[in-house]
């Protein structure tokens, strides 16, 4: 058992514990902290992990870099200020907290059963439970698991193991699929499965039944090669089947795929004949799947999953949001404490829209920059906040924006560009204003936006809107605020302004003879472009439509909205500009009503106690 602060790296059994608690991380994960905490204290070079984790087997630096971002995400490490993990540009990285070691193991008092499991996912443990059960009639079983990135796939999969390890009496191996290895190296993650099968402690009862009804897969594990170069690829998955239903034949066997997203055309058809093969087996597959990337192995498993769920084959459990109750348990288990500090769970739960992941970075972003401390109180430690949660400004966790800044670069630059300018509104971003930000044909952007939308996760299509000459554009939302704010802040303060200004202009040509409908909207635009007397002006002529048409409160709000925007002006455009603006309410005060009035002289008394 190695120990740093309060976190304890059991090796025997492979697992992580803090406080008491454990926490699920993935084999590689496991594997790859276990190296920098047994070699704590020196550089560990980028060669030395990936010669030490992929032995024989070429991979991708960017892979180490995905896997200790996962890690500071897990630890609640900061990269500016790294606890655990220091990062070496272009050389490595190095574990610099103190590693001792600890012979005890964490106790039943450590893990309080109101901390136990996994919050939120009752009903689909609940699922997972009642298709495992059916193992006992012989009946193979095929679940995939789906959900956006940090919905806490891999933590429910990790939850129904555990359960599984301390209820039953059930073999359990895990094969990882990674990005970029499809193209690369077939059977990747189901030569990780055999590799743990015949490895103890299922070596003894495993690699007979290998060498007897899959000897070409032996073959192939023993020296290390690429299953493709077996002569008959048909019946090297028969053979790989026969010896899977033979390791279920004395206790269940369960085959978990992390990442099915990743998974090469040979792995998938591995699981195809899985499915469908009518031998009874006590065999239960359970894949994780993200959101599909694009490309043939995308299309592949769309196919697939499709062709087993409408066959009956398989079925499938979409993790949704977490709902507010739970991510107030998620943090309870988490802090350890049943009564948080006031406000945490809303603004945890407003700030991360029920996505596990972002809630546990969020939090962690409050203990590294002590917005939230743990105190000393009566005999016991208690997490306390040091300012309202309403009232900061702590921005977003950097490992947060690291991730989205992975995804969006894997995007071309003209993609990257058009979700820019769809980061430039608030809620919902029109075709047809994306296409104005950049200049560009309005029918081409929507054809993109759909198509970035057919793609990715976090891109939805919304609706339609239509504009005053008939003329119809796709809308769409960002499924998570946290990307639109990285999009918004990946742009240089120029560009965002010119786009608005672009935005802006095409809302004035689009709605001409009917701005007041859009005046406001037009008014924002031009304020953040930096051009406050275009807004000003805006606003002034849409106020005195409003009181052409005997909509006085209307005209008055608006002009209220110009004398605010006034007040940021230089001061030598200021008191001229709200001069202007106030001779403006004092007439909609004379042909006003009495409510009107009031509002009139109200803000001319406000603006003279300013001035």
């Amino acid at each position: 058992m190695k120990q740093f602060e309060s976190f304890r790296l059991d090796t025997a059994d492979e697992c992580l514990w803090h406080d008491g608690v454990q926490i699920a991380l993935p084999p590689k994960q496991f594997a790859l902290l276990r190296y920098l905490v047994e070699h704590s204290g020196r550089l560990i070079s980028h060669d030395e992990l990936l010669d030490a984790l992929w032995p024989e087997t070429y991979v991708q630096p960017q892979v180490l870099r995905t896997y200790v971002l996962e890690l500071r995400k897990i630890l609640g490490d900061d990269a500016r200020q790294p606890r655990f993990i220091q990062s070496l540009p272009k050389r490595g990285y190095r574990f610099v907290a103190p590693v001792t070691d600890s012979p005890a193991t964490p106790s039943a008092v450590e893990h309080p059963a109101e901390f136990a499991g996994i919050a939120g996912r009752d009903e689909e443990l609940g699922i997972l439970r009642t298709h495992f059960d059916r193992l006992a009639q012989q009946q193979r079983q095929i679940v995939f698991i789906c959900g956006e990135v940090g919905i806490g796939k891999t933590a429910l999969v990790e939850a129904f193991c555990r359960e599984l390890e301390q209820t039953s009496d059930v073999t359990i191996v895990r094969g990882q699929c990674v990005q970029g290895f499809a193209e690369r190296e077939e059977y990747y993650p189901v030569m990780e499965m055999l590799a743990e099968l015949c490895a103890p402690p299922h070596a003894e009862q495993a690699r007979p039944i290998l060498a007897r009804r899959a000897p070409a897969w032996q073959v192939a594990l023993d020296r290390d090669m690429q299953a493709q170069k077996m002569p008959s690829e048909e019946r090297a998955l028969g053979d790989l089947c026969a010896f899977l239903e033979g390791m279920s034949v004395e206790k269940p066997l369960l085959l978990v795929f992390e990442d099915l997203h990743w998974a090469d055309d040979s792995t998938l058809q591995v699981l195809a004949a899985l499915a469908r093969r009518r031998i009874p087996a006590r065999l239960m597959v359970v894949a994780t799947q993200g959101p599909t990337q694009q490309g043939d192995t995308s299309q592949a498993l769309k196919k697939l999953k499709h062709d087993l769920l409408l066959h009956g084959l398989g079925t499938e459990i979409a993790l949704a949001p977490l709902q507010m109750p739970q991510v107030r348990e998620l943090l309870q288990r988490e802090l350890h404490q049943q009564d948080l500090p006031q406000d945490l769970a809303v603004s945890v739960y407003e700030a991360s829209e029920g996505n596990p992941l972002f809630a546990m970075a969020i939090l962690g972003h409050l203990k590294t920059h002590r917005f939230l401390v743990c105190r000393e109180a009566g005999g016991s430690a208690r997490w306390e906040q040091r300012v309202p949660f309403r009232e900061m400004e702590a921005g977003l966790p950097d490992e947060l924006v690291q991730m989205v800044e992975l995804e969006i670069e894997r995007l071309t630059p003209v993609e990257q560009h058009l979700l820019e300018a769809g980061s430039l509104f608030s809620v919902a971003f029109p075709a047809w204003a994306v296409a104005a930000a950049m200049d560009d044909d309005v029918a081409q952007t929507e054809e993109m936006c759909d198509e970035l939308a057919r793609r990715l996760h976090f891109i939805k299509r919304a609706g339609q809107d239509e504009l005053p000459d008939g003329t119809c554009s796709a809308f769409y939302v960002f499924a998570h605020g946290l990307y639109r704010e990285v999009l918004h802040n990946r742009q240089a303060v120029a560009r965002r302004s010119r786009s608005h200004l672009r935005i802006a202009e095409k809302l004035r040509v689009s709605f001409a003879g009917c701005e007041l409908h859009v005046a406001r909207e037009m008014a924002w635009h031009y304020e953040v472009a930096g051009q406050r007397l275009l807004a000003i002006a805006t606003l002034r002529d849409a106020a005195r439509n409003a009181f052409a048409n005997n909509r006085q409160a209307t005209g008055t709000d608006l002009l209220e909205h110009a004398l605010r925007i006034a007040q940021d002006l230089h001061q030598t455009e200021r008191d001229a500009v709200a001069s202007e603006i106030l001779i403006d309410l004092m007439q909609s005060k004379a042909a006003g009503s009495d409510a009107s009035q009031d509002r009139a002289t109200e803000n001319l008394d406000n603006f003279s106690t300013r001035s």
